[in-house]
Parts: C-alpha cells; sequence; structure tokens
C-alpha cells in the first residue's frame, strides 16, 4: 500500500490478504502519519497480518526486491498488461496507489511491470480495496491450480509461523516476554506453550 490512508481502504486489503494467505502486508507511510497506529493495531484479519511500514517508495521497493519478488504496481498505461497475463506463481508484490492520486511516479519507474484491472463502462478505475481484492483473488486461483496450497509444509520459516502464532494467540504475554528480553518459548502442534519452570519464573517476576 503506497500512501493508502482511508482506514476502511486499509482494513478491507488486510482482510483480503488473510483470506488468500498472504501473511504479511507492506505500507509506505511517513513517520508522522497516523496509518502507523492504525495497521498495527491487533483486530480482526490483523491479529494475523503483519503490516511492515516504510518510510518512503525507494526503501519499499528495496526490501521487496531483496526477497526477490517481482513488483507489480496497478496503472493505466500504454505499457500496461492485463492483471490476469501475470505469473502470479512466482514470488509477487502487488503496489496498490493512494486513493486520490493513484501511484507514484517512483514506483512506476522502479516497478518491473505495471498492471490493469481492464472495464468496459463508463469509469476508469475501481476503489483500491476492490482492485486489490480481484488482483489477489487472482493470485491465489493460480496457485491453487499449481498446487501450492497443498504442500506438507509452509514456504514461510518455521521461526517465523512460532512467532506469529505466539504473538496473535499468547498477546499479553508476547508482549511481556518483548518488554523482559526474553525468548519467545517452544510451541506444541495445537499453538500451547511449551516451556520450563525457569521461563515461567522469569515472566513471573516483578522486574
Amino acid at each position: 500500500m503506497e500512501e493508502v490512508h482511508k482506514p476502511n481502504n486499509i482494513s478491507a486489503i488486510i482482510r483480503t490478504a488473510d483470506a488468500v494467505g498472504v501473511h504479511q502486508v507492506h505500507a509506505v507511510w511517513p513517520k508522522d502519519s497516523k496509518m502507523r497506529a492504525l495497521g498495527g493495531t491487533s483486530a480482526g484479519a490483523r491479529n494475523w497480518v503483519d503490516v511492515v511500514t516504510h518510510d518512503n517508495t525507494p526503501e519499499a521497493f528495496e526490501t521487496l526486491k531483496a526477497k526477490g519478488m517481482q513488483i507489480l504496481v496497478t496503472n493505466l498505461s500504454d505499457t500496461a498488461v492485463d492483471f490476469r497475463e501475470i505469473d502470479y506463481t512466482k514470488p509477487t508484490a502487488i503496489v496498490m496507489g493512494q486513493e486520490k492520486t493513484g501511484i507514484s511516479k517512483q514506483a512506476l519507474e522502479l516497478a518491473d511491470q505495471d498492471i490493469i484491472i481492464p472495464m468496459i463502462g463508463m469509469v476508469q478505475s475501481l476503489n483500491v480495496s476492490v482492485a486489490s481484492a480481484l488482483i489477489l483473488y487472482e493470485a491465489q486461483r493460480q496457485r491453487q491450480n499449481a498446487g501450492m496450497y497443498q504442500r506438507t509444509r509452509t514456504l514461510i520459516p518455521q521461526a517465523e509461523v512460532d512467532r506469529i502464532i505466539f504473538e496473535r494467540g499468547h498477546p499479553v504475554l508476547a508482549k511481556v516476554a518483548k518488554r523482559k528480553g526474553l525468548p519467545y518459548p517452544d510451541l506444541d502442534e495445537e499453538g500451547q506453550i511449551v516451556a520450563d519452570e525457569a521461563w515461567w519464573a522469569k515472566m513471573q517476576a516483578a522486574k
């Protein structure tokens, strides 16, 4: 999300991301933006989707490219291709622009490809949350057809999976562990804590 600023759109995008199995959303918001607080709140789908914030677009793109992702931007142009022609089985980042101004010039210059959602009516664009939903579900369709959801093991590192489950499933304990600088405990198959008495004693200590 490149400076998407309407709370209802932010919530809808995050909710859709969770629905299709995306566990992390990146957002470009200035340091003084109120959206940073909104993006980090734990409500609904945001309990399970991490929102990673960046101060500017180049910083965000550098992070995404370092992860080996192809970066797509939604933009109406002569070089844009139908969003359904993209191969989403590759690691992919989809950049949605600000509600009023759309994608920035910087994003267009740094992106690998700009995409469009074909429209045959009188309007030329969709609401940003609606557009993101269409693209995300096309990506899900392709990945499902490719058998990417039938893996016995997730592509997400197990340590990251355990972190998400602990922070979302045990939010109070996670805050205490962070404050005290304690490592997160092991979890069993049901997400329950498996820790020795020493760890619990440190958690319960006054300081």
